[in-house]
């Protein structure tokens, strides 16, 4: 199993800390899903490091659908990210979009939706 480095979880630690009342005003007020996607940007970039305006990109055609949000790092796409308004079961996913979250994992681009 993969050790994670310290520095590492030191910065997770801190973000979900720093996200978590974020997180909790956001269930609290019932954050549609632009209002999330905005969220998750912000999360992406403060605890994982991606830049904003380069690495995180929205609204990312995938095989005549859209998903959420999409990371990429040197221009190449990393993951699929399909995001719900915050009190939303992800188990409402349109299929045919899990159908299509499925297949970019199986393809080696990853997705973050299950």
């Amino acid at each position: 199993m993969a050790t994670i480095p310290q520095r590492v979880s030191e910065r997770l630690v801190a973000g979900i800390k720093k996200f978590q009342p974020i997180l909790t005003l956001a269930q609290s007020h019932d954050a549609n899903e632009s209002d999330t996607v905005i969220i998750i940007t912000d999360m992406l970039s403060e605890i994982f490091g991606y830049d904003k305006y380069s690495e995180i990109t929205s609204e990312k055609a995938i095989r005549g659908t859209f998903c959420d949000l999409a990371t990429k790092v040197n221009d190449v796409i990393q993951s699929y990210i399909e995001a719900k308004a915050i009190n939303q079961e992800l188990k409402e996913v349109m299929s045919n979009k899990r159908w299509i979250m499925r297949v970019e994992w199986a393809s080696g681009l990853g997705c973050a939706n299950k």
